[in-house]
């Protein structure tokens, strides 16, 4: 079956660094262009960031412009999300999102950014 497993969240002190994997299996997963999502407690999903099917493309919210680096390797089937220079706003849910049809959500992992 089809599985989008995300990790790599936790807590972590404003100014600090997580990275995210996504391990994708079960579709063709190099046909997908590849999303980041986060949704925070009262506040609606929010695409953080997108890779093109080959990773020659990425596109980012401006409120991570310059801190977050999103990557893909399709020989291993996993994107991931570097997140540097974190703050409390960046404390959410982050979801993997294989964007085709049909696409594909993970579970989500959870970051929380606090002192």
């Amino acid at each position: 079956q089809v599985q989008l497993v995300e990790s790599g969240g936790g807590l972590v002190q404003p100014g600090g660094s997580l990275r995210l994997s996504c391990a994708a299996s079960g579709f063709t997963f190099s046909i997908y262009a590849m999303n980041w999502y986060r949704q925070a407690p009262g506040k609606e999903r929010e695409l953080v960031a997108r890779i093109s099917r080959a990773g020659h493309n990425t596109n980012y919210a401006g409120a991570v412009e310059g801190r977050f680096t999103i990557s893909r390797d399709n020989a291993k089937n996993t994107v991931t999300l570097q997140m540097n220079s974190l703050q409390p706003e960046d404390t959410a849910v982050y979801y993997c999102h294989a964007d085709g049809w049909p696409d594909y959500w993970g579970r989500g992992t959870q970051v929380t950014v606090s002192s």
